[in-house]
């Protein structure tokens, strides 16, 4: 067999093995990642990129190595659901950074966090002035939690005592790139004939449409490929 063939098969092997592997852990591992997570993906890629490139790797070698891995992850989450004491040990427990509005350097030092990074994540999380902060949580995946103080709280509709609307249902997508979604229409007891009589009030054909969804309180939005718009930004 040519080099360049068995590289090319090797490669596809070793995709398709990753994909299963990645239906098998579930969403978990391409989330945002504790620290066995982090360590668990980067030995499955050296593994899959020893599998598809290094030939002097016997394929099956490589493909026991992967289940022995994943079998590892498999346990390791399991143990990790089913035990307080499994969950700290493997994925460390959450470090509280800010303390009733004051730094706690400390934990800071142990944690090797930066005043700068700090900022950062609290400006990632809306919070631009560290004064309105009354705690922060760094998560087991890196994240960082933040609870302002009261007074600088988004007020909200029951702290002003405005009836609130339940809503009963997630919104129903009915056109995705131009094209019915029948299925969703039909669990939801819609019909394509409202859908169709919703376009034509605005002068639409459905494949003129990019995305339509219907909404909990009823309404229709929908987006078309025509924009409209004479100069779109660009800037990425």
């Amino acid at each position: 067999m040519s080099e360049h063939i068995e590289i090319i098969l090797r490669t596809l092997l070793s995709f398709s093995i990753l994909f299963i592997g990645a239906k098998i852990l579930g969403k978990q591992i391409i989330a945002e990642m504790n620290t066995f997570d982090f360590i668990g993906a980067i030995s499955i890629g050296s593994i899959i990129a020893n599998l598809a490139f290094n030939l002097n790797v016997k394929t099956h070698h490589a493909v026991i190595a992967f289940l022995i891995l994943v079998f590892i992850i498999l346990i390791v989450s399991y143990i990790s659901m089913k035990s307080r004491i499994g969950r700290k040990i493997f994925a460390g427990n959450p470090t509280v950074i800010i303390e009733n509005g004051k730094i706690l350097e400390n934990n800071m030092r142990k944690m090797r966090y930066s005043l700068d990074y700090l900022n950062q994540q609290l400006r990632e999380n809306g919070s631009f002035n560290i004064e309105e902060v009354l705690y922060v949580v760094v998560e087991t995946n890196g994240k960082i939690s933040v609870l302002k103080k009261p007074e600088y709280r988004t007020v909200t509709k029951q702290d002003l005592n405005i009836p609130i609307k339940k809503e009963s249902k997630l919104p129903i997508e009915l056109i995705m790139d131009g094209e019915i979604m029948t299925e969703n229409l039909r669990q939801n007891n819609q019909t394509e004939l409202r859908l169709q009589c919703e376009l034509k009030k605005r002068n639409l054909r459905y494949k003129d449409v990019t995305y339509a969804v219907l909404a909990a309180n009823g309404n229709i939005y929908i987006d078309t490929y025509k924009d409209n718009i004479s100069s779109p930004m660009d800037q990425e």
